[in-house]
């Protein structure tokens, strides 16, 4: 059975992280239901370009227009196996930490927590206030894993594409719905200088 993923992609600074994480989906052979925030078509357009929009709605199966808290996804009786925020910004962890459900993207990623399926949030913004860190615990406690797009130093990226792609692999990765993507720490390959 194919994988059914929901992304959602709020306005958070990090719109390269929305778009490897479509394309680490694909790769993991999932189906993506898309869901962008208004803010996030703004920011990946500020971030990227002009077609970053077309070219992250071509890599899902179906977009689901934020304001409709009808759709499918707004449901736990759809099978999906989980969901990744990506970028995830504090209005959105507020939300969802609150049970706010105000929208399609914080109330796919409640209906996750609710079904006890896996809900990754790529927590965008530093330094973090009080509220923030209260909110992280909020969902960690709720059973959502809080991911921060912090670079893996130790192999040694050369761009910021090789930094976000391997982000996006790690994300997909905790959904566990194929073979590891990202590239793990090997002690052989070398020692940091």
């Amino acid at each position: 059975m194919t994988a059914r993923v929901i992304l959602g992609v709020s306005g958070a600074s990090g719109a390269a992280l929305a778009l490897d994480c479509a394309r680490a989906l694909r790769a993991a052979g999932a189906t993506v239901e898309l869901v962008l925030s208004a803010m996030a078509e703004r920011t990946l357009t500020l971030e990227i370009g002009p077609g970053a929009r077309d070219e992250l709605v071509s890599l899902a199966e179906r977009q689901h227009p934020v304001i409709d808290l009808g759709a499918a996804i707004a449901s736990g009786s759809f099978p999906v196996h989980g969901m990744i925020v990506a970028p995830c910004s504090m209005r959105s962890l507020a939300a969802i930490a609150h049970g706010l459900d105000d929208n399609l993207l914080t109330r796919a990623a409640s209906v996750q927590l609710k079904e006890r399926r896996p809900l990754v949030l790529l927590a965008r913004e530093a330094p973090l206030t009080l509220a923030h860190l209260r909110n992280m615990t909020a969902v960690t406690e709720m059973g959502a894993v809080v991911m921060p797009p912090v670079p893996a130093f130790y192999l040694r990226p050369e761009t910021t594409a090789q930094i976000t792609a391997q982000v996006a692999a790690r994300a997909v990765d905790l959904l566990r719905i194929a073979t590891p993507q990202a590239r793990a720490w090997n002690p052989d390959e070398g020692q940091l200088p």
